[in-house]
């Protein structure tokens, strides 16, 4: 089977310098993690690697898509999968590196995701057509009443997530919850975790998005503001949705910075939680422990057989 290591961890807690260190050290490649960095035109607030960094080991996954193309979470896990055959292939060592709980766990792991067949289709649309006239609360509603257990784990405004539950529900006839419980892994894999004191990593969230804004973050979010009514998928990642109430006048521009950083301080404490709860990590802590890096290697060469 196929090895595969994957590093997680809250924004900012140094997943990409340890990924592209521990690449060049393990002859491996990297596969972004991140549901987010496959679109081109928006890389401040989905900090995606430096051209310098992407430079120095192979990244797959990034500036694949536009944000005017539908993606769903199925086109993520067929994408990844190519990218680490064809690095497996290379027989170097595929390393997934950030990203998305939910994803990460149905690439590295055979999940039930219920996608869409050519037949199939009017399912799918009558769910969207009743988020469309309802919003996303109803149609979080109606999913707690068909499947609590599914429900609250599923935040009310990631409507799509909560649209594809559904789907699944009326395509399969069984609650969604019990679904992604029979799930197998499709990788001999290992996941490094990077996590420290929460002030302190909130801390360095508030730091990275002042130094997003140096790096004309708000550019790129008014780009998708100005396209929201096509950039549906986009619309969901933090960074951008916090700033729309100041280019509707609603809020000062400080106010929208603020928001931005509790609404990214409130994603890395949900990413921890899945992170704990639905998958087996080996935490390290890389802002108190020297060795921290020292100490992964020796993890990962282990798990190599080194």
């Amino acid at each position: 089977m196929q090895k595969v290591l994957a590093i997680v961890g809250p924004t900012a807690v140094g997943k990409t310098s340890l990924g592209i260190d521990l690449a060049k050290k393990l002859n491996a490649e990297i596969v972004s993690g991140d549901s987010m960095q496959v679109y081109q035109e928006v890389s401040i607030g989905t900090a995606k690697a430096t051209e310098d960094e992407r430079a120095q080991v192979k990244h797959y996954m990034v500036d694949t898509r536009s944000i005017f193309e539908e993606y769903s979470v199925k086109d993520f896990v067929d994408q990844a999968t190519e990218a680490i055959t064809e690095i497996g292939q290379k027989n170097k060592l595929p390393i997934i590196v950030g990203g998305t709980g939910f994803y990460v766990n149905a690439l590295l792991n055979k999940m039930q995701l219920g996608e869409k067949t050519p037949e199939e289709t009017s399912v799918t649309k009558k769910w969207e057509d009743f988020l469309q006239e309802n919003g996303p609360q109803k149609i979080w509603e109606v999913l707690n009443e068909k499947d609590p257990a599914a429900a609250e784990k599923i935040p009310v405004a990631n409507a799509r997530r909560t649209l594809r539950a559904l789907t699944v529900i009326d395509r399969t006839g069984k609650k969604f919850s019990e679904q992604q419980e029979k799930i197998e892994p499709r990788y001999d894999y290992l996941i490094i975790g990077l996590n420290s004191n929460r002030d302190e990593i909130y801390d360095r969230i508030n730091l990275r998005v002042d130094q997003m804004m140096e790096q004309g973050l708000l550019d790129e979010a008014k780009y998708v503001y100005e396209n929201k009514d096509r950039a549906h998928q986009a619309l969901q990642a933090i960074a951008y949705k916090e700033f729309f109430p100041y280019f509707e006048k609603e809020e000062t521009l400080e106010e929208s910075v603020n928001q931005l950083k509790t609404a990214s301080r409130r994603y890395a404490k949900r990413q921890l939680t899945y992170f704990r709860n639905k998958l087996p990590v080996k935490w390290f802590d890389p802002l108190h422990d020297e060795n921290c890096e020292e100490k992964i290697l020796k993890t990962v060469n282990n798990w190599l057989g080194k």
